[in-house]
């Protein structure tokens, strides 16, 4: 270990296996807290029945593609021997041994816990500042209030959601009795470059259609997927002079959903083709030439803020983006290489905008990453938040 504070990274990449968009989410947290001048070490449990090999069967750890993907992405991003992945709930590691790691829990100054993914012992014992990050608001409130987390949530000293608005009059996700503070999607701009590449009449995003977890019931309401909400999207092709496409995970049983999709003209494409790790992930964002997307309806009908990582990265790439409004519109200068909207009729004037200056939006959308999502400015604000001297 050097002599710069120790800080640790708990999150998900060997259990986001294939999905290049949720590991570029952990890596901004982990790539711009070490550009902080952290020594920074990435930590990650999995469960031994998340253990696949390349037909999708449970196998042993050390046979599993979450390991060699583990290995890969840490690897490639400069965290050889400053990560570990733990195979249940130990002894068996990758990386740091489990002696290396109580040690780690011990020394450390801070720990960013996304989605309180890690819990065990030695880490929530640590004298560390724990921070915890949200990044499913209004799921994470709700389930919460529910009883239905893990009690290692309020084990954390500071606690961060993507769900700006939560607290705020207007935003209708309960915050209980945790003093959530907003923060908002970090982007290492050294790792994210301008990008002229890509057709300026091609929308593009990367989305599942369901996720691995339900809606929830609140106040009489539904809220949840983003299904719900790109239904009511489904003829935009048909309004707008851009090619629509998304890549797009959609199980069997939504065939209905994908024909329609298609017959109003979008094209799908797969997504662990096109986007299975950080650099293809990176490589689809920056060949295309703007984003349009929708958002879960549980950020959309609660009024919580939430921006989407995802097209942090567009924005960083220089491609502008028409996206769902969920009340960021609050927060972020809209109208110029950012574009919020609500209805159709006003997705259809944002895509106008973007075709009638094309080039000034790509401008603004590299500025608005700049301005508002800059990792330098996001995690040196949470850490002075929780009072971690920088």
């Amino acid at each position: 270990m050097s002599n710069r504070p120790i800080a640790i990274i708990g999150g998900a990449i060997a259990n986001k296996y294939l999905n290049g968009g949720a590991v570029w989410t952990r890596l901004n947290w982990a790539l711009g807290i070490r550009n902080l001048g952290f020594d920074t070490y990435f930590i990650e449990q999995i469960a031994p029945d998340d253990c696949r090999d390349k037909h999708g069967r449970v196998t042993e750890f050390t046979n599993s593609c979450q390991l060699d993907y583990f290995r890969q992405v840490l690897g490639d991003f400069g965290f050889s021997g400053k990560c570990a992945l733990i195979y249940g709930n130990g002894p068996e590691t990758f990386g740091l041994s489990q002696v290396e790691l109580r040690d780690l829990a011990t020394a450390a100054a801070v720990m960013v816990n996304i989605t309180g993914h890690l819990r065990q012992p030695e880490f929530m014992a640590s004298p560390a500042c724990k921070i915890y990050v949200d990044l499913d608001p209004g799921f994470t409130q709700l389930w919460y209030e529910r009883g239905l987390l893990d009690s290692s949530l309020t084990r954390h000293d500071h606690f961060f959601s993507v769900g700006e608005a939560i607290g705020s009059p207007g935003c209708r996700i309960p915050a209980g009795d945790i003093p959530w503070k907003p923060v908002r999607q970090p982007v290492v701009l050294d790792y994210w470059p301008v990008s002229a590449k890509g057709d300026p009449g091609r929308f593009t995003t990367i989305a599942a259609w369901r996720d691995d977890y339900g809606p929830v019931e609140f106040e009489g309401e539904t809220l949840g997927l983003k299904v719900h909400e790109f239904r009511k999207f489904m003829a935009f092709p048909e309004r707008v002079e851009q090619s629509c496409e998304m890549a797009l995970k959609i199980y069997p049983e939504d065939q209905a959903d994908l024909e329609r999709l298609q017959n109003h003209g979008w094209v799908i494409r797969d997504p662990v083709s096109l986007a299975s790790g950080p650099s293809e992930f990176q490589d689809y964002v920056q060949n295309s030439g703007a984003e349009f997307s929708v958002a879960k309806g549980i950020y959309t009908h609660t009024r919580s803020a939430w921006f989407s990582d995802r097209t942090v990265r567009y924005l960083a790439s220089g491609k502008p983006a028409l996206v769902q409004d969920t009340g960021f519109s609050d927060r972020y200068p809209v109208g110029d290489g950012l574009f919020a909207f609500r209805t159709m009729d006003e997705a259809v004037a944002g895509a106008r905008q973007i075709a009638g200056n094309y080039r000034q939006h790509c401008r603004a959308a590299r500025q608005i990453a700049e301005t508002y999502f800059d990792s330098k400015r996001v995690l040196g604000r949470v850490l002075e938040q929780s009072g971690v001297v920088v």
